[in-house]
Parts: structure tokens; sequence; C-alpha cells
């Protein structure tokens, strides 16, 4: 079982930058796949970004390509969330989230994921 602690959220104006952080403990970390998750108020949670386990491969949602980037740090247990050009319509919860059995056909799929952090507020002004 892994447990998963996100930080780095904030408050940052249309075009800003932001670098979300998520520490996991408690299981083998190369073996997850790891994904950043957001929440927007009102609407359902959304896959944004996937860290592949073991090879690090990466993946993205449409709405985030080209401004966001997750990365990993498998010795320190940690993934990462390089967010830039920010739009007020990125605001929401942004969540980290973690699979040790996740197939590729699902990464997009915010049910496939076992374990979750408790979120980290990014607010994005107009």
């Amino acid at each position: 079982q892994v447990q998963l602690v996100e930080s780095g959220g904030g408050s940052v104006p249309t075009g800003g930058s932001l670098r979300l952080s998520c520490s996991a403990s408690g299981g083998n970390f190369r073996s997850y796949t790891m994904a950043w998750f957001r929440q927007a108020t009102g609407k359902e949670r959304e896959v944004i970004a996937v860290s592949w386990r073991n090879t690090g491969n990466s993946y993205y949602a449409d709405s985030v390509k080209g401004r966001f980037t997750i990365s990993r740090d498998n010795d320190k247990n940690a993934i990462y969330l390089e967010m830039s050009s920010l739009k007020p319509e990125d605001t929401a919860v942004y969540y980290c989230g973690a699979s040790r059995q996740i197939i590729l056909s699902s990464i997009f799929s915010s049910n496939a994921y076992g374990y979750w952090g408790q979120g980290t507020q990014v607010t994005v002004s107009s």
C-alpha cells in the first residue's frame, strides 16, 4: 500500500507557472504508474498527466499538452508536475494517484487508480 502527499499549490496570475510535488511512501515506487489529476468545482475528476511504471514514459491530456510536464524521481519516491502558461480554467484541486496494475488503455480513467493523495489547490486568476 502506498501513501501519497501533494504539495506546491497556490495562486498565480494567468500565464504564470507552478510546480507541484507528490511524495510517495509505503510501496515499491518504481512499480507504480503515477498520475496527476484535477477536479474543478462542479466537474468530474480529470486525468491530465501520467508517468508509466518502470519506463517513466509520459502521457498527457490534450487540455495540458505542451504546457504541463510530469516527471518522476524514483530515488526520491516522488513525482512532479511543472505547469506553465496557466489559464483560469486550470483552477482546480490537483491530486496525485498511483496504480500498480493499470493497463495502458486505462491510464486516463480516474477510477483505474487505487491510491490518492489529499490534493492541493491551484488557483489561476484572470
